[in-house]
């Protein structure tokens, strides 16, 4: 898929709030951007590390760029957690990826367990309906392996016991890493960062949960998830 806007290089002076950070742009002036990840980007910030942003020329919207990137000194991370779905399906449609292959019908954000609703919902004839959970992969635990949850994470604990709720209805219950981190060989469970999440997950994948990762590749023109990661979910 294409970035949601014109790329733009910058520089990255600081993240606050949360929500926002700020950048020098190549002609020299200081611009705010909307930062969409709203986690604790530990391995993803550096002062002064080249970023891509997008510009925006809607006039309704506060902010006209968003961050997309950052070259860390183990390469590009994609920093925009919302794409996630969305290079998702546009890989399971695209054939990329060959374990969800076969559905005759792909939708999102269908609801489903206690008041949540699936990222992806695969259905078809004469097989059972496939509910997907896309996760974000961006920290980096060591070289060449990236990591989830890069936090607690109470919101990552739910989904995975609704998709155990799944999986004891006897349908397909998938848990998808969209990891964007350019120099990764191998997705592991963070368990330094969330050991209940990284021990839930374990547990879930004996009852049958399917856990892949695919990485995401970057350029300037677009981004689209391309090649598919082991995971690791020993301690």
């Amino acid at each position: 898929m294409n970035w949601p806007g014109p790329l733009v290089r910058a520089t990255l002076i600081r993240r606050y709030k949360r929500f926002l950070a700020d950048f020098t742009l190549p002609d020299g002036q200081t611009a705010v951007g909307h930062c969409v990840n709203t986690g604790s980007m530990k391995t993803c910030i550096a002062e002064g590390a080249p970023c891509w942003l997008t510009h925006h020329d809607n006039p309704k919207r506060k902010l006209k760029y968003s961050w997309q990137a950052i070259h860390m000194p183990d390469g590009w991370v994609g920093v925009n957690t919302s794409l996630a779905n969305a290079l998702t399906v546009e890989a399971i449609n695209a054939g990329v990826i060959a374990e969800l292959q076969g559905y005759a019908d792909c939708r999102t954000e269908k609801k489903y367990g206690h008041n949540s609703r699936v990222d992806i919902f695969l259905s078809g004839p004469d097989r059972p309906d496939c509910y997907v959970e896309v996760k974000n992969v961006t920290l980096l635990l060591e070289a060449g392996t990236a990591g989830f949850p890069d936090a607690v994470t109470q919101r990552g604990a739910k989904h995975l016991q609704e998709l155990r709720d799944v999986l004891s209805q006897g349908d397909r219950a998938v848990l998808l890493y969209c990891v964007q981190r350019a120099s990764a060989n191998r997705v592991a469970a963070a368990d330094r960062f969330d050991p209940h999440y990284a021990a839930t997950l374990r547990k879930a994948a004996l009852e049958g949960l399917e856990i892949y990762a695919y990485q995401a590749e970057m350029s300037e023109s677009a981004i689209a998830l391309k090649r598919a990661l082991p995971v690791t979910l020993s301690c």
